[in-house]
């Protein structure tokens, strides 16, 4: 078998004459006039390859039998391409072989689609996914796996000059069903027993830091049973941190480093810092959510004041019954059509609205079913307080506080895509704007269990002066949980810990009333671990998937990963998930049950 002297990025004139093998797929196949150009594709770029019948007639009607994407080798010579020829998006586009020997390792079938970015983009996703294989020969799938691998090594090295170690942990965990749904595997050794797929290292590595190994990272696979989305995967890859003797403020600097070097690295760009931060409350009133795009304005104002006493009995009562009025303006969107006015209406009530309230400032005049109701003063207020002018497009929401804030935080993100599509706003891709949320509750009420749930997890550690409330008023106790944002994604978030054995058992019992025999279940190695001097300790966890893509500038992490799953959960390249044996059920003890169809 030939040897490979070259990649197919490598040859320009100054390799002229010389003789040259090289290795890869057929790109494309032209005949001009009985000479037969082949364009060869490796990893690395294309080569020109000129196969000439009047030199060997043998050789180029070999070549004349090959089609696009077969394999195979080439021997020949680096010669100049003729003036006019020179192709110049090209490293390699001055030269070509010209071929004196060729192998022909594999012969491709036809492709059923495109293997270039254009065509192929084109295509349906599910196509794609069937033939992952030739999915990824595409150049840009090709360059999403090399970004990949260099964030990935950017990671590793800045995590190694910081003097953290790489510790693997157990992906066969136990089951601690707080969380997200868990994939769960029996044990044939333990009839009736199962473990559970590691949503993540979270209990693992505070056990690291009882253990002395103060500073661990890892780049963790982690799997969730959840319902997928774009940037949502069932299995996925976190970049998972912890220290010990680390304040919040260590976090900061520690994440701010690792993230100018990531972007240095893979896309030589310098990001500044420190980066912003934002309270959680602060995050809500003003963006409507808690991972806010900051890249545009069209902030949320609070009308609470403004409607307190009006005459508009839906916003007076919102407010007197302790909700909120949100409104912001998206300028120049008055030209919506009724159609986009339905549908955002449509995401309104999906959210828990009853309608989506607007007001048009459209010639000369303001065109809405409510303006009836409101008093001079009132339309005096609030044209102050949104900065109304002619062309405008103002929403409101009446609600609970978090809930007003949530339904206008999602318009707000339909409406800017909506002035994009008009050509009124730019949003761009590369306008990197990190922020890190803070100050969250540690506690949120959950109306249909009926008790107060952790809202990062129950290992997040109060902020110190908030600890008396816990008794009192658990929703008023802030935690010392943070989370990095970077437009409008969450790319990680983290917490200082619990390492007082009492706390953590008072979280569990007291406050989110887990029974003392289940906290003793599942989380009994821990509280006694941290009887053996546990230290202060914290940590956070990145999305690598979500990263790298955005590093990538595709919306879909699908794209970021060598062999996704289907938004259904299915991998269609190897048809996955399968049946499997009676024998298999019955070695796990096992038996399935169909489920009924509801007609």
């Amino acid at each position: 078998m030939m040897k490979r002297t070259h990649h197919c990025a490598q040859l320009t004139l100054a390799e002229l004459n010389s003789s040259v093998s090289l290795l890869g797929w057929v790109d494309s196949i032209r005949d001009h006039g009985g000479i037969l150009f082949i364009d060869l594709r490796d990893r690395k770029g294309i080569t020109q390859v000129k196969f000439d019948p009047q030199v060997n007639a043998a050789l180029a009607a070999q070549a004349a039998t090959i089609k696009p994407e077969s394999v195979i080798g080439v021997d020949g010579v680096i010669v100049a391409r003729p003036d006019g020829t020179i192709n110049k998006t090209l490293p390699t586009g001055a030269i070509e072989v010209d071929a004196t020997a060729l192998t022909i390792h594999n012969l491709s079938d036809t492709p059923p689609f495109p293997l270039d970015d254009i065509g192929g983009d084109k295509v349906n996703e599910d196509l794609r996914l069937t033939y992952r294989y030739l999915d990824l020969r595409r150049p840009k799938m090709r360059k999403n796996l090399q970004v990949r691998h260099r964030a990935a090594k950017s990671i590793r090295d800045y995590f190694d000059s910081q003097e953290f170690i790489e510790v693997e942990t157990p992906a066969l965990f136990k089951s601690t069903p707080e969380g997200a749904r868990e994939y769960l595997v029996p044990s044939r050794i333990h009839p009736g027993e199962f473990y559970a797929l590691s949503q993540s290292p979270q209990q693992f590595k505070q056990i690291l830091m009882v253990a002395g190994v103060e500073k661990y990272f890892q780049i963790a696979r982690c799997f969730r049973d959840e319902d997928l989305r774009s940037d949502r995967q069932m299995e996925f890859t976190q970049v998972d941190v912890e220290a010990s003797f680390i304040t919040r403020e260590d976090v900061y600097r520690l994440f701010e480093g690792m993230i100018k070097k990531v972007w240095k690295d893979v896309l030589d760009i310098e990001i500044p810092a420190p980066f912003l931060r934002m309270p959680f409350v602060d995050a809500m009133n003003r963006y409507g959510v808690d991972k806010p795009d900051m890249r545009f304005g069209m902030e949320l104002t609070d009308l609470s004041a403004t409607f307190k006493e009006s005459a508009f009995k839906v916003f007076q009562g919102t407010v007197a019954s302790g909700g909120s009025i949100k409104a912001f303006n998206a300028k120049g969107l008055a030209d919506l059509t009724q159609g986009e006015l339905k549908a955002l209406e449509d995401i309104a009530k999906s959210l828990g609205a009853k309608g989506l309230a607007f007001i048009k400032a459209e010639k000369g005049e303001w065109k809405s079913p409510i303006v009836k109701f409101f008093s001079d003063a009132e339309k005096a207020a609030i044209t102050e307080q949104l900065a109304i002018e002619e062309g405008d497009m103002v929403f409101f929401a009446a609600a609970p506080w978090e809930k007003a804030c949530a339904i206008l935080g999602r318009i707000r993100l339909e409406a800017a895509q909506l002035l994009v599509k008009r050509g009124k706003m730019t949003i761009r891709a590369d306008d990197w704007k990190f922020l890190w949320v803070i100050d969250f509750p540690l506690m949120s009420y959950d109306e249909e269990r009926g008790g107060y749930a952790a809202t990062h997890h129950p290992f997040t550690s109060p902020v110190p002066e908030d600890v008396e409330y816990l008794d009192s008023d658990p929703k008023r106790v802030r935690g010392q949980h943070y989370d990095l944002v970077l437009n409008g994604m969450e790319l990680g978030g983290g917490s200082i810990r619990i390492h007082q054995p009492a706390l953590q058992k008072k979280i569990f019992e007291e406050v989110l009333k887990i029974p003392a025999d289940v906290v003793e279940t599942r989380f009994g190695y821990m509280l006694k671990a941290f009887t053996y001097g546990a230290p202060p300790h914290g940590g956070i966890a990145f999305g690598l998937d979500r990263m790298v893509a955005l590093l990538c500038g595709t919306t879909s992490i699908r794209d970021v990963i060598a062999f996704p799953k289907t938004q259904k959960g299915q991998d269609l390249m190897a048809q996955s998930p399968t049946p499997v044996t009676a024998k298999q059920l019955k070695e796990l003890h096992i038996q399935t049950v169909i489920p009924e169809v509801k007609l």
